[in-house]
């Protein structure tokens, strides 16, 4: 990765894209679509363990060096153990593509757009994401409906999804 001097044009050089830039238009963090209010940021969602570690071990340039000091990462294999919930809660990336889920601009899916919103990026895409995490809300009422607080053996994989989507299942 390739920040410009002025600090607003990301440029990213990894497996998936090479040459792709985006400009930074809001601060870290902040000026969040009112509608989008994730419960974890990404620095938290690598260190609780998230799609099995094998997200995002080769694009740790394009992001702060934070968010991988205590990530559960594995850049050999998707390790389902690396998850917060120990299962697996994934679909592969062939069936993102299928189900038409991949924006050509995001090429590894939601969290990578999310991870690109957190830093400040604002795309075309925003509106169909915050969709997207806004529908996971079934998962949550399910869980709220169907478990015990604090149950963590409690539908295991459905708590490791929402993790992925940046809901804090623990506390549910």
């Amino acid at each position: 990765m390739t920040v410009s001097t002025d600090k607003k044009i990301v440029i990213v050089h990894d497996k998936m894209q090479d040459n792709y830039s985006y400009r930074l238009t809001e601060s870290m963090g902040r000026n969040f679509d009112p509608a989008f209010q994730p419960e974890l940021t990404p620095e938290q969602m690598l260190a609780l363990g998230v799609f099995g570690g094998k997200y995002m071990t080769d694009c740790r340039d394009e992001f702060p060096a934070s968010w991988f000091a205590h990530a559960k990462l594995c850049s050999v294999e998707h390790d389902p153990m690396l998850n917060y919930f120990g299962v697996n809660a994934s679909q592969p990336l062939s069936v993102w593509r299928a189900k038409g889920w991949i924006y050509h601009e995001d090429p590894r899916g939601w969290f990578q757009w999310y991870c690109r919103y957190y830093m400040g990026r604002r795309s075309d895409d925003d509106a169909r994401q915050i969709r997207r995490w806004r529908a996971m809300k079934r998962h949550v009422a399910q869980l709220i409906n169907g478990c015990q607080k604090g149950d963590f053996l409690c539908r295991t994989k459905q708590r490791q999804a929402l993790l992925h989507w940046a809901y804090d299942s623990r506390k549910m």
